[in-house]
């Protein structure tokens, strides 16, 4: 299986990237992950919310495989443990995805198109994070997974 996750706009904070970088190193021991931004809209200021969210999904759902599973990352999703969010993992690597997607959307959120499309959505916290951090709390979080599945002296219970 493969982890993607699944991005809008990059990341301009070198410290926030280059942490990104050291776990995404870490975690090619144990799966093929990879991150894919989406470009920032052109003239954004010029379009509503909802054309804006539109527009994102639009640019998202291209690309998706069909037989990938998404899931969102999102204020509203489900509250996990880090143990927890490892039984998730596992049991999307057992279920034989080919692909498991992450999505971070853009500032307004996701188009109901992209909901539509999404298999499921997880919260990182109640609290609310800038969309560059989320991207380091995520690749953390999967390579956390990873050595808690493998019981790994990273995790701390």
């Amino acid at each position: 299986m493969t982890i993607k996750l699944l991005t809008i706009g990059k990341t301009d904070s070198k410290a926030l990237q280059s942490l990104i970088n050291v776990y995404e190193m870490r975690l090619q021991y144990y799966i093929k992950f990879e991150i894919e931004v989406i470009p920032d809209l052109k003239n954004s200021k010029n379009l509503s919310e909802d054309q804006q969210k539109t527009k994102e999904g639009e640019l998202i759902l291209k690309k998706l495989n069909p037989t990938d599973v998404l899931v969102l990352l999102d204020e509203k999703g489900k509250l996990l443990s880090s143990i927890e969010f490892s039984s998730y993992l596992q049991k999307k690597m057992n279920s034989g995805i080919k692909q498991l997607v992450f999505l971070i959307g853009g500032p307004y959120g996701f188009s109901q198109e992209i909901y539509a499309a999404a298999a499921g959505k997880i919260s990182l916290s109640k609290m609310t994070f800038s969309h560059q951090m989320i991207r380091l709390f995520v690749t953390e979080q999967v390579y956390r997974a990873f050595t808690i599945l493998k019981n790994e002296p990273y995790h701390h219970q």
